[in-house]
């Protein structure tokens, strides 16, 4: 996504909220490892050696909490880059909050963020793998986002 006018926002959900996570909270990992679980994220396996590794690598890596009434529903990561672009690093809900009609505007949320990060963004992107959620590229796809590169790899 180039532009802002980009975004194709989903229609607002009630009670779901994206607020700023410090990146010392042990919720982060937490959360990420959940939400990863279920498509082999690295995430879900990490030790506490490869979680410094990971926070070290982004010093700028910002987090941002998902919830839904009040509870924890899911992460938004961003880290900005060079030349004013920003990657989603992650994100995604906690299985009990998937198939729920959160995700679109989970999303909308989360590129608004990524776009308010710093003052002369120029791009926001992220990837998917054909191993995350069926919906996620659909997802993408419908808040603006256009398939950029497309690579052919394994889980090893």
């Amino acid at each position: 996504m180039t532009a802002r006018s980009q975004l194709s926002p989903a229609a607002p959900v009630p009670g779901l909220a994206l607020d700023a996570l410090d990146r010392s909270s042990p919720m982060i990992a937490d959360l990420l490892a959940r939400i990863g679980a279920p498509y082999g994220w690295r995430s879900a396996s990490r030790t506490e050696q490869e979680w410094k590794s990971w926070f070290a690598e982004c010093p700028d890596r910002t987090f941002w909490l998902l919830s839904f009434e009040g509870e924890p529903a899911g992460m938004v990561t961003c880290d900005p880059q060079a030349a004013g672009e920003v990657e989603i690093r992650s994100f995604g809900l906690l299985p009990e909050f998937v198939g729920k009609g959160l995700g679109g505007y989970a999303l909308t949320l989360g590129i608004l963020r990524a776009w308010d990060l710093a003052p002369a963004v120029t791009r926001v992107w992220l990837h998917t793998s054909t191993f995350d959620h069926e919906n996620a590229l659909p997802n993408y796809h419908g808040r603006g986002f256009r398939t950029f590169k497309t690579e052919v790899g394994d889980r090893s």
